[in-house]
């Protein structure tokens, strides 16, 4: 499963001061860093090792929605 196909909700936190990223296709899953760049990265280790988990508890896997499907 490509983890670079899901949708990422980027938003800077003024009271954390920085970015933080949530997957909507996969609950619970967020992510933050000091920059865009950062935070995106971390995002990308946060949905490989939510996938991961979730193979390992027997949790089914959400296929990433298309953007047209979150707007």
């Amino acid at each position: 499963m490509n983890t670079k196909a899901y949708e990422l909700i980027i938003d800077w936190s003024d009271d954390d001061q920085c970015y933080v990223v949530k997957v909507p296709d996969l609950p619970g899953c967020m992510a933050h860093g000091k920059t865009r760049q950062q935070a995106v990265k971390m995002a990308e280790e946060a949905i490989e090792l939510w996938i991961e988990t979730a193979k390992e508890d027997g949790v089914s896997v959400p296929k990433p929605s298309s953007f047209a499907a979150l707007a």
